[in-house]
């Protein structure tokens, strides 16, 4: 029985998953469609060696997908969190694999079965990547303004340049000038390049 999108847009997520690991397309988009803010901001605090943002939301929605069909609801972890795991794991593993040069990440497409292929970060990796990715953002913030910093926890949240300059009472052009002097000091910081 396929399901409407009045249906799916009132359902949990979890409800939602239940549906989508029985083979409802719907369900699965309006997963997606809730989503996609998530796989946003979780990219935007990586670059990747060789590609650039939308290659990083790409690897995103792989790790979404893996989540929407891995998610055992008889665990005591929401959906959310579950997704925000994998998600973060996903892009972690692009940017470390672009890092090594051991492949030509994103730039080739291959199946969804063979990306899904690969192991998770343990709970121990997971507690120190996540205190290494806060003291990364430490070092960065030591480098800019405070405009670049406030701009940059807007970016970080997902917010469209738009919506930052709303914000910061500047024009689009002026957060775009800002976002590409936060790239090239976090490349210089880090011995990289800013160029995609």
């Amino acid at each position: 029985m396929e399901s409407t999108n009045e249906h799916t847009s009132e359902l949990r997520d979890e409800d939602l998953c239940a549906l989508a690991c029985g083979g409802d397309r719907m369900a699965e988009e309006q997963l997606v469609v809730r989503y996609q803010q998530l796989t946003r901001a979780c990219s935007r605090p990586y670059f990747l060696a060789g590609g650039d943002s939308e290659d990083l939301i790409q690897e995103a929605m792989f790790g979404l997908l893996k989540a929407i069909r891995e998610f055992d609801p008889g665990r005591s972890v929401s959906f959310h969190t579950f997704a925000e795991v994998c998600v973060r794991n996903r892009i972690r593993s692009a940017v470390t694999a672009a890092a090594r040069g051991k492949h030509t990440p994103l730039n080739h497409s291959v199946p969804y079965e063979l990306a899904m292929q690969g192991n998770e970060d343990s709970p121990e990796e997971l507690v120190i990547n996540r205190e290494e990715g806060e003291e990364r953002l430490e070092q960065v913030n030591q480098q800019l303004s405070p405009l670049e910093r406030h701009i940059l926890s807007l970016y970080l949240q997902g917010l469209s340049y738009q919506d930052i300059g709303q914000q910061v009472h500047r024009p689009v052009k002026s957060v775009d000038n800002a976002i590409q002097r936060i790239r090239r000091k976090v490349a210089k910081l880090y011995g990289g390049s800013s160029e995609s």
